[in-house]
């Protein structure tokens, strides 16, 4: 079988595997109990905690953990819209972990504003030019597309929202674990991410949020991660995502020129073979392990099935988006 599909998701790596079984096996205890056993449930959670922020450049205390990053996503985006109505500003063909919680808004009276994009999927300064920062509430925008793979420089957005004091959220779920992430430069008020890309566990992510703001909680219940997110803490999950997130940081380099010359060899290998074909995205601005390409005159479906058949495992786009 031949994977092609891991922005939908990675397969474990093995040494995560181990350091999860060594957590079920000695960190097992709930992490809020006070006693011994609950103690070193709460100590292998904070440690975990500590070099996941320590990786994307953050304060220990910035991270929540979440289920992943879709409930990452949806609590920092309905969190800023709570008990309000306005406008959100978001660039086009964003992940549906945005888009449905912002098209729910603006069902109830809130107005999409789009930044326009170029033919290569990215934006520039001149882009922000036109935008009406009086009537933003709040901002959104992917790091990394996680169909094209295609990276934003989204310094100049950050500043516009820090100028008018406009919270702005970004979505790194695609990012995190395959180029070199920073919550503190991103100038992010909040950013979420997904261990489940980077050859962690499914089922958990984290929220990474600047000091003093205020989140509404989607879940009532406990007072887990500051009261912001209830619910007993996943401590095996914790430890799973914090070791693969650690595994791609002392290997990046490594891992990032292997995935490279492997993706780069696919692309000259199909452009050769079988033309027409059309590589989608900017080339000089995409993550080193995504290929986006397109043969005109075949039909997706036809052609993912008899990859299918040939045990060839890609996708026509999202994952979460299968079957639109």
């Amino acid at each position: 079988m031949i994977y092609l599909d891991h922005n939908a998701t990675t397969p474990p790596d093995p040494l995560v595997l181990e350091a999860m079984n060594r957590a079920a096996r000695d960190a097992y205890a709930n992490p809020g109990s006070r006693h011994p056993a609950g103690r070193k449930a709460r100590q292998a959670l904070e440690d975990a905690r500590e070099q996941i922020a320590a990786i994307l450049d953050a304060s220990p205390e910035d991270v929540l953990f979440t289920s992943g990053g879709t409930e990452s996503s949806n609590l920092a985006i309905l969190s800023y819209a709570a008990g309000r109505t306005g406008s959100v500003l978001l660039l086009p063909g964003e992940h549906p972990a945005t888009e449905e919680p912002i098209r729910q808004l603006v069902k109830t009276g809130w107005k999409r504003v789009t930044i326009p994009i170029n033919s290569l999927g990215r934006f520039g300064d001149n882009a922000l030019e036109h935008i009406n920062w009086d009537e933003i509430t709040f901002a959104t925008a992917l790091l990394a597309h996680n169909e094209t793979g295609v990276i934003q420089d989204l310094t100049s957005l950050a500043q516009k929202c820090k100028e008018h004091r406009i919270p702005f959220h970004i979505d790194a779920v695609q990012a995190a674990g395959k180029i070199d992430v920073s919550f503190r430069k991103s100038g992010a008020t909040s950013m979420s991410i997904g261990a489940h890309k980077f050859h962690g566990p499914r089922g958990i992510g984290a929220l990474l949020v600047k000091k003093g703001v205020r989140l509404t909680p989607l879940l009532r219940g406990g007072h887990q991660e500051r009261g912001f997110r209830p619910g007993t803490e996943p401590v095996v999950l914790a430890v799973g995502m914090a070791t693969a997130l650690k595994q791609w940081h002392d290997h990046r380099a490594e891992r990032t020129r292997c995935v490279q010359q492997l993706r780069d060899r696919l692309q000259l290998g199909l452009l050769e073979r079988c033309q027409p074909a059309v590589i989608n995205g900017d080339l000089n601005h995409r993550l080193p392990n995504t290929l986006h390409i397109a043969f005109p005159g075949c039909d997706a479906d036809a052609l993912l099935v008899g990859l299918d058949l040939e045990n060839v495992c890609c996708s026509l786009g999202s994952a979460c988006a299968s079957g639109s």
